[in-house]
């Protein structure tokens, strides 16, 4: 269903193998698993190409995983050699960056690598009051949009759309959010600015129930942050 570039091959050839030599700990029931997340996948089910790429694990916080490449290919360099460096983003709750995650431009491309997670929010705030490592399914339904929750499993090198909706709705050309649309607005009003912003940017059509989300009064919108 997705065809890989060149780098985009060694890339997920290099992330399976360093997920390979992860050293697993006793108490660890799950193997790690590298997916592809979000914009990326539907870019490419859309035949666009994108040279951002949010890379997703499972048992290790984004940052331990692209220390773990850095350190998997110093014993194991590529032919021809690529050198590989990440910088570090610390959380800064104030500007809604809530977790640490690790930057890289390797091959070409540029990786976010990130954990898989789940949020709880604050009444009326766009800062989650609680953080933890989520399952592939509950990291989807926090996402704004079902287009923006797939996975591309590097492993099975398949689709995942955990929403059982994001596939379709890229075929149809639909705007839905993952959950009810009331939900998703007010854990981050700014969800609706991005709502509209991919429906003019893709011709896609808001189904009937975000657009009354949308227009709900207690979905406070401000402008000023848009951006973020």
């Amino acid at each position: 269903m997705i065809k890989l570039t060149h780098p985009e091959r060694r890339l997920r050839d290099l992330l399976v193998s360093a997920a390979a030599a992860w050293p697993r700990k006793p108490e660890q029931t799950e193997s790690l698993i590298v997916r592809f997340a979000g914009g990326w996948v539907r870019d490419k089910l859309l035949s666009h190409e994108n040279a951002d790429i949010d890379v997703a694990v499972n048992i290790a916080t984004g940052v331990q995983f692209a220390s773990h490449v850095e350190s998997y290919l110093i014993s194991n360099p590529l032919q021809p050699a690529e050198r590989f460096h990440y910088n570090t983003i610390n959380r800064n709750v104030e500007q809604s960056k809530h977790l640490e995650t690790a930057t890289a431009h390797f091959m070409g491309l540029d990786l976010d690598f990130v954990n898989l997670r789940s949020e709880e929010y604050a009444e009326h705030s766009r800062i989650p009051e609680t953080m933890r490592f989520g399952t592939p399914k509950e990291d989807a339904e926090r996402r704004d949009l079902t287009i923006n929750s797939l996975f591309y499993n590097l492993h099975t090198e398949s689709v995942e759309d955990f929403t059982g909706k994001g596939v379709d709705d890229i075929k149809n050309g639909i705007i839905r959010t993952p959950l009810d649309p009331m939900t998703t607005f007010l854990d981050d009003p700014l969800r609706v600015l991005r709502a509209v912003r991919f429906a003019a940017r893709l011709d896609f059509k808001i189904t009937p129930e975000v657009k009354a989300a949308m227009m709900n009064k207690s979905v406070k919108v401000s402008l000023p942050r848009y951006g973020d």
